[in-house]
């Protein structure tokens, strides 16, 4: 078989290699067929075609990016790399070039990424600072229909906790969120009042039925508690809705002790935890000379404690983080590599399809019958092999059918990078 093209119609892949956790199975790798007609996984066999130990991953949910930023590297590089640096010169470009037709056009292009690289689902954060609230969210109103037969998208609302409370406008993106059906969320950082902004926010997303979505703790600075703070509001007001926190940086520098009894904290309270380790890796401990602490959260401590646990893109090629395709399989790559997700619980493939796909509220990619025959294929046979490689060649089906993944070119965006 040439490995770059499947026959169509009514198939069966044969010797197909499997994460078992997502077929059900206790295994770390399986050997598997998987017969696929009319756009779905079935029961019925169908024209034999040997993959000989291709691995397949249902197609991807990445749930926590930021399409409104990506790409304006070149127009808007980080000056030296660190955290202020990305919010300081983001700031500046918003406020310069995110117009209705900028915003649009680099979704576009990012999106586009997204789907060549087999990704069904993304959440992205939108800087929701008056004015741009009422420049981007229709936008991704605009973008979420005209992609809804490739990647559901979903929204969720980002600023500052300072400009939560009352007499802030938060009241009125609120609206904005809820009627474009979206997630309330923002980014938590220590503020004297956090607590009354907290219920603030919990409150407000109760009144309009919004799920929460939180940057947290973006820092290496162990006095950043601001998770514990979610979590303890969480159980406080009973609020009920899907909850998820991103980033959880400081986790990782502070005591065992004090670490865990958050942690602890954060499974009573049901919290959903997204670790974002290309970014964090990017922007944390930037220093001049050798970075020490590389930023990520403490994934295997909370996924003991039953937390469940995602990794996502994040940013791509703006302040944040240079680099970066919106491609799962580089994500899931460089998260076993960060993170050490290898010698481990052999579950970790949750980590990028099942887990985001039940923090988003979304159904679970499956490989089972009657599951839409959206897959990704690999040449690769095995973990060492998947890691080793890019798997450019990969094969990625929708609806049972072969898409091609061109990627768009960079030059697309070159008269966007003009800057006067």
């Amino acid at each position: 078989m040439d490995f770059k093209v499947l026959p169509a119609g009514h198939v069966t892949l044969q010797n197909l290699t499997v994460p078992g956790c997502l077929m059900g199975d206790g295994r770390d790798l399986i050997q598997t067929d998987l017969s696929l007609c009319d756009g779905q996984i079935t029961d019925a066999p169908g024209q034999p075609v040997d993959m000989k130990g291709a691995m397949v991953f249902p197609a991807f949910v990445d749930m926590h990016t930021h399409l409104d930023k990506g790409h304006i590297w070149p127009r808007s590089p980080n000056p030296d790399g660190s955290f202020p640096g990305a919010l300081d010169t983001v700031g500046a470009d918003r406020q310069a070039n995110w117009t209705a037709e900028d915003v649009a056009t680099r979704m576009d292009f990012a999106l586009r990424c997204a789907y060549a690289h087999g990704t069904r689902a993304i959440r992205t954060h939108i800087d929701s600072i008056p004015p741009q609230d009422a420049i981007s969210w229709p936008v991704f109103a605009e973008m979420r229909d005209r992609w809804r037969d490739k990647i559901a998208l979903q929204a969720a609302c980002l600023l500052g906790c300072e400009g939560v409370g009352p007499g802030t406008e938060f009241n009125r993106t609120a609206k904005i969120v809820a009627e474009t059906g979206g997630v309330l969320g923002m980014v938590a950082y220590p503020v004297p009042d956090l607590a009354d902004r907290l219920r603030y926010f919990f409150d407000l997303a109760g009144k309009h039925g919004l799920a929460a979505d939180f940057h947290v703790d973006e820092t290496l600075d162990p006095s950043s508690e601001t998770l514990r703070l979610i979590a303890e509001t969480v159980i406080e007001t009973g609020f009920d809705a899907p909850v998820v926190v991103g980033h959880l940086c400081s986790l990782s520098t502070q005591e065992d002790a004090r670490a865990g009894d958050t942690m602890d904290l954060v499974a009573r309270a049901g919290l959903h935890a997204v670790s974002l380790p290309m970014c964090n890796l990017y922007l944390q401990d930037r220093q001049e000379g050798t970075p020490r602490m590389r930023g990520i959260t403490l994934v295997h401590e909370l996924k003991a404690r039953g937390v469940p646990v995602s990794f996502a893109s994040d940013n791509t090629r703006d302040p944040f983080y240079a680099y970066g395709d919106l491609d799962m399989i580089e994500v899931m790559r460089e998260a076993t590599r960060i993170g050490h997700l290898d010698h481990s619980d052999g579950d970790w493939a949750q980590a990028f399809t099942t887990n985001p796909a039940a923090a988003c509220g979304l159904e679970a990619p499956g490989l089972t019958p009657g599951a839409p025959a959206d897959l990704v294929i690999c040449r690769a046979r095995s973990w060492t092999e998947l890691f080793a490689r890019p798997q450019s060649d990969r094969i990625v089906l929708r609806g049972g059918r072969q898409i091609d993944r061109t990627l768009p070119d960079y030059a697309e965006l070159d008269h966007l990078m003009r800057t006067p």
